[in-house]
């Protein structure tokens, strides 16, 4: 039998457990919330389309009682406030570092052998936090980012080469932020032919800037943090770990000398199985490309010394 819990059920949280439902990934979902009968309501709202779209997942609620997530494969982490308009991830740190940090205490002591996938912002910085505050092997701890900012990148180009996004292969590696992602142009190719042949440097210039403030552009559209993608790469990204697909996609993950980077996680090509991520691949970055990855670099060490000075 698989279990899945999702904790936060925020739209993220709920559109996660809601694909991961109907998708049949799991036996069993639980979605569990701090706020009195939120996560209730979700899991019975979710249970209800389970005869419109054939599905027989159990989905259970669950108001911040822990001991319903036991015995958990995979925990899906999206808890902490969303970000507003005008608010960037690292203004998020000081108030969901606690919140992920309690999560994860409670969440281990009835799944000590679950793999966490960190969805929650600033997502780069939580997934470290994650690391150095829970003592499990890293490959069990992933950071979703580089899964949603590369479907982003995928979008974009369909939209400029009137192409299905299906056809496209196109990967974002670095930090999950409007600064330090860096989509790889270079890489990106429409069933096997690069991008760079059917559109200008000027055009994946434009594509690659779109990609970087996808989230940004969304959360001023919306009014707060887009939900409908973050929860299906969530959703993804469990799929890839209870089915063990040995896919590679890029997620972030505990650097030790990969891409020249020690002591840090962020967004990598890996190849993601049943035990967590497998191993990092190693995708030969051009002197500009390694340059803009260790800018990157810097700016997610920025935010995660502020976990220091909070005491964390």
């Amino acid at each position: 039998m698989t279990k899945v819990s999702v904790i936060g059920a925020g739209a993220v949280g709920a559109t996660c457990a809601d694909v991961i439902s109907y998708r049949q990934l799991a036996d069993e979902v639980v979605v569990l919330d701090i706020r009195e009968g939120f996560a209730e309501g979700k899991a019975l709202d979710i249970y209800q389309t389970s005869s419109l779209l054939d599905f027989k997942t159990s989905v259970v609620g669950s108001t911040n009682d822990y001991t319903k997530t036991a015995n958990s494969d995979v925990v899906v982490i999206t808890s902490g406030l969303p970000r507003k308009p005008g608010m960037t991830r690292e203004e998020l740190i000081g108030t969901n570092a606690n919140i992920v940090k309690g999560v994860t205490e409670n969440v281990l002591k009835h799944s000590p052998n679950a793999i966490i996938v960190v969805i929650s912002n600033p997502m780069d910085t939580m997934t470290y936090l994650t690391l150095k505050t829970s003592g499990i092997d890293k490959h069990r701890i992933i950071g979703m980012g580089g899964l949603l900012d590369s479907a982003r990148f995928k979008g974009y180009l369909g939209l400029a080469l009137n192409a299905k996004t299906a056809d496209i292969s196109a990967t974002v590696i670095g930090g999950h932020g409007d600064t330090t992602m860096i989509p790889l142009t270079r890489l990106a190719a429409l069933n096997g032919v690069p991008v760079s042949q059917f559109l200008s440097a000027d055009q994946l210039k434009q594509i690659s800037a779109d990609t970087m403030v996808g989230g940004a552009t969304l959360t001023k559209l919306l009014g707060t943090s887009a939900w409908y993608a973050p929860g299906a790469a969530g959703a993804l990204l469990v799929e890839n770990i209870v089915r063990d697909q040995k896919r590679m996609m890029p997620c972030c993950v505990a650097l030790d000398g990969e891409y020249g980077q020690k002591d840090i996680c962020m967004g990598v090509p890996v190849v993601i199985g049943k035990n967590g991520w497998e191993k990092i691949v190693d995708y030969k970055l051009n002197a500009e490309e390694q340059e803009a990855f260790n800018k990157s670099a810097d700016a997610v060490r920025n935010m995660n010394d502020v976990l220091a000075t909070l005491g964390l």
